[in-house]
């Protein structure tokens, strides 16, 4: 059996819906941002200059998820370890 459902919903409703953050106004001042900056250096803009801060945090954040991925990853790679010895002991 195949069931399909088609929904005509705004992305700000779906937002709502999965109880997602609304980021329109982070990125509003986000490209603000880089506006002025691109305005106040226009002689020397160099664009990984420009993007560096937020690069930074960006990429802490993702060392961060990496690291938590991987103890989820060891953690059930121990637990299905044990399960394996406890099954051919009991066997």
């Amino acid at each position: 059996m195949k069931v399909t459902v088609d929904v005509d919903i705004t992305p700000e409703e779906v937002r709502k819906l999965f109880g997602l953050p609304d980021v329109e106004g982070f990125q509003r001042q986000l490209l603000e941002d880089m506006r002025e900056r691109i305005a106040s250096g226009a002689e020397g803009y160099d664009p990984a200059k420009l993007l560096q801060p937020y690069i930074n945090s960006s990429l802490a954040s993702w060392d961060l998820f990496q690291k938590v991925l991987l103890g989820a990853t060891q953690a059930t790679t121990r637990s299905q370890a044990g399960d394996d010895k406890k099954a051919r002991k009991d066997g």
